[in-house]
């Protein structure tokens, strides 16, 4: 953009606001009061707004919480059950033929189980009722011995169900940070195969304590804090409306602009579609008379060997006429879509075969083609389309070695950051060549560029359009021995 044009449309600009304050004193304070107005209300609006949303969150941050503190208290309870039964129920009716826990030694045994296993977390207290409601245990043992147990929590272990329920106490001080809550859960002790876990009977019902005090202390402070928070961000919301609103004006400004150049790429996209429309009909009309004439070339290049076989004119209309007709080819396969047929194949045998046919112009250019084919998986493709494309990359890496070199074909299956399958299979095509610029790269895909002699500009473009048909995707990058990385992903099949 001119700096001069700007600045004249910015003094424009001025001389008109200041024409209109001379007009009518007026206009020019209604939008301080405008804004003024929107100042005072939007405070109190935002302040309202503010306060709910932050008792809401603190409300949801102790809902979290205690579904947290639920599912730990779940898992703790399937660890317990796995560890005394595996640990305790086991060996003792193995050692002592039968489970009495009126006896210290084996009452002893227990508690040593369950101390391993609650040791470091932060568990209140641990209790075990048998079938009768009796507590046959508990980590207080002033409370073994307890009868009568009847409880929705307790009938509902057992029926093999777990629950818990959430027992909260006030406390002394007037915030309720030291209010006492506690999150008791009700577990089915179950019967228990070694391999296959908790299948078998209900033998118990285990009721875990776990305090919850400090964590809901740190809620309520965390609540207090967002309140006091949001007043002093409410007051200083209040004395910066007026940098925001100007701040909105350049964003909507931005936007816009980001609108026109949205709409440029739109109409470029038309331009492009009718001008592939243009090469298509104008490609069918030149294959037409181009096929005469190379066949009518054809036999002249016979005649004329009876009669001059040093005469190369009719050979080199020949060989200009199959160039042209290859041209004609590549504009029709950039015109026309490229929709793929499916069929399950190998991503190697298609290679090996561009190798197959490349085979004579490899040896007569000296070049060498090293295999490493890491997968062998099953793609869902078109083997055709796929053999044009990599014939395309195949004869761009031999073009780009004139005095010989190495091709490198790999196949692999990428992973992603944390050791998952990204589910496509990889083929990487790397020659010796001398490279390409940072500038050309971001250029390769583009219809009729080139950076070559001869040729038309369309081969990498078919390549793309070929694989964006096959929902996969294309990147050129510098080879790790100076020459060019072309990287081609396509999505495995799935069964």
């Amino acid at each position: 953009m001119d700096p001069d044009s700007e600045t004249n449309r910015s003094l424009a600009q001025g001389h008109e606001f200041d024409g209109q304050n001379s007009e009518s004193p007026a206009e020019s304070i209604r939008p301080f009061q405008l804004v003024k107005y929107f100042s005072l209300t939007g405070f109190l609006v935002i302040l309202v707004f503010t306060l709910g949303l932050t008792i809401f969150i603190s409300q949801q941050a102790k809902g979290i919480l205690l579904k947290k503190s639920d599912d730990y208290a779940l898992l703790l309870a399937d660890n317990l059950n796995h560890q005394v039964f595996l640990q305790f129920v086991l060996p003792t009716a193995v050692a002592f033929g039968r489970i009495r826990l009126r006896d210290p030694v084996q009452y002893e045994r227990l508690e040593l189980v369950i101390h391993n296993t609650i040791h470091s977390f932060n568990v209140r207290q641990v209790k075990l009722y048998d079938l009768e409601g009796n507590t046959i245990y508990s980590t207080e043992k002033s409370l073994v011995g307890g009868q009568g147990m009847n409880s929705p929590h307790y009938v509902k272990a057992l029926e093999g169900k777990y629950s818990s329920e959430l027992v909260s106490a006030p406390g002394k001080g007037l915030a309720g940070f030291d209010n006492k809550r506690v999150l008791k859960a009700f577990y089915p002790f179950r019967a228990e195969r070694p391999i296959e876990g908790a299948v078998g009977q209900v033998l118990g019902v285990f009721e875990i304590a776990l305090d919850l005090t400090g964590d809901y202390a740190e809620v309520s402070k965390f609540q207090y804090l967002s309140i006091a928070i949001s007043l002093v961000f409410i007051g200083v919301l209040f004395m910066v409306l007026r940098p925001i609103l100007s701040r909105a004006e350049k964003i909507i400004e931005q936007r816009n602009e980001e609108r026109r150049r949205l709409e440029e790429k739109l109409h470029h996209s038309e331009r492009l579609a009718i001008l592939g429309q243009m090469i298509a009909a104008v490609s069918h009309e030149i294959r037409n008379p181009l096929g005469i004439v190379s066949s009518t070339a054809e036999i002249l290049q016979n005649r004329i060997k009876k009669y001059e076989p040093d005469n190369r004119l009719a050979e080199v209309i020949v060989e200009e006429s199959q160039r042209l007709n290859g041209i004609v080819t590549e504009f029709l396969d950039f015109a026309r879509p490229q929709i793929p047929r499916p069929q399950p194949c190998q991503l190697s045998d298609i290679l090996d075969k561009n190798i197959r046919f490349l085979a004579p112009t490899l040896e007569r250019e000296g070049i060498v083609v090293e295999r490493d084919y890491q997968s062998t998986m099953t793609i869902e493709a078109d083997p055709d389309l796929l053999y044009r494309a990599f014939l395309n990359i195949f004869l761009n890496a031999v073009q780009a070695m004139p005095e010989g070199g190495c091709i490198s074909v790999k196949t692999s299956l990428p992973y992603g950051p944390d050791g998952t399958s990204l589910g496509v299979i990889e083929a990487a095509i790397e020659d010796t060549g001398s490279g390409l610029e940072p500038g050309q790269m971001e250029k390769l895909f583009m219809p009729f560029y080139t950076t070559k002699n001869r040729g038309s500009g369309l081969g990498l473009s078919i390549v793309k359009n070929i694989i964006d048909g096959h929902k996969g995707g294309v990147a050129i990058r510098p080879g790790t021995s100076g020459g060019a990385r072309v990287e081609i992903r396509l999505p495995i099949a799935r069964d």
